[in-house]
């Protein structure tokens, strides 16, 4: 049991202190800073179309409107 604590126990520790971290402070240089443009307000519903429900048409008439003139021959 010791030694399986040891055998992974050890190589975390050690390469936890081996390794330097990254710089995480912000740079000197402040004055270089980013301009953002300004966001505009949109309307959650501004493309929002009502539609109603219709009844439905005859399937004939708008098959026939659909097919084509001459019939199709497959």
């Amino acid at each position: 049991m010791k030694s399986s604590i040891f055998v992974v126990g050890l190589p975390l520790l050690v390469g936890g202190c081996a390794s330097t971290p990254p710089d995480v402070i912000a740079s000197a240089d402040v004055q270089q800073t980013y301009s953002v443009r300004p966001i505009r307000y949109r309307s959650p519903i501004s493309g929002f179309v009502a539609r109603q429900p219709v009844d439905p048409k005859p399937w004939r008439q708008q098959n026939e409107q659909l097919s084509p003139k001459n019939g199709d021959q497959s």
